[in-house]
């Protein structure tokens, strides 16, 4: 574990699906003092296994789905602060301590990692051009001036239970990103080096995965703003 201790404790989600190759890096990249919480979404390779051998705490979700996945994970999370972040070596969850620290002094309410490859293949054009047309139609439908809607994130746990998500498919990022806008919340982005993955994505591995998941999103996109929500600032991202 990497000595970043910070007080008080998170909890990082780590959906999880045949990722024992990539386990070990990640795992050895949870900053010291926080929870490891590895989602095993159905996984056939010993995922779960080597999370438990490496000390993480091994959450079943029999459900598939990337959403499915991450929700588990939160309702199983008990910090105040959780964070979300890849299990396949593609993001350093010790990233996430700055995350932390930003959102803990008041400095935003969501905080997502804009994702800049390092190394070839890292970020195949298909997944990008996906990424590209979502982040346009989110600035359409919230005002938000996102460049990506990365995995790696951070909130306060109370916090994202209250946005009651529903999507258990690939959109539950961005409806995560969706309600939050519409609650008002301050959500901003953060530059992070985006790593070649060790295997295969399992959502944007292909043109068909990737457009499959942009229509996904489209449907969370569709969705009116909930009663009672917080009317967004138009200044966007800071």
């Amino acid at each position: 574990m990497t000595d970043h201790p910070l007080n008080p404790p998170v909890d990082v989600v780590l959906p999880c699906l045949n990722e024992a190759g990539a386990l070990p890096w990640v795992l050895a990249r949870i900053p010291a003092g926080w929870r490891a919480l590895v989602v095993d979404n159905g996984s056939t390779d010993g995922s779960a296994e080597v999370a438990r051998s490496l000390g993480a705490t091994v959450v079943p979700e029999a459900r598939r789905g990337f959403g499915a996945a991450c929700h588990a994970g939160l309702l199983a999370a008990e910090a105040e602060f959780v964070c979300f972040c890849d299990c396949d070596a593609s993001l350093d969850p010790g990233l996430l301590t700055g995350f932390v620290r930003a959102v803990a002094a008041g400095e935003a309410d969501l905080l997502l990692g804009r994702r800049r490859p390092r190394g070839r293949g890292a970020w195949p054009a298909h997944a990008r051009a996906g990424n590209l047309a979502l982040s346009r139609m989110l600035k359409r439908r919230t005002g938000l001036r996102l460049h990506d809607l990365g995995p790696l994130r951070a909130a306060r746990r109370e916090a994202l239970l209250a946005l009651d998500l529903t999507d258990r498919r690939s959109g539950y990022p961005l409806q995560m990103v969706v309600r939050a806008a519409d609650a008002g919340w301050r959500v901003r982005e953060e530059d992070v080096p985006y790593l070649p993955r060790t295997g295969r994505s399992k959502v944007t591995g292909t043109w068909r995965g990737t457009w499959q998941a942009v229509r996904d999103m489209r449907a969370v996109l569709a969705e009116p703003p909930r009663p009672g929500a917080v009317a967004r600032s138009s200044e966007g991202v800071r």
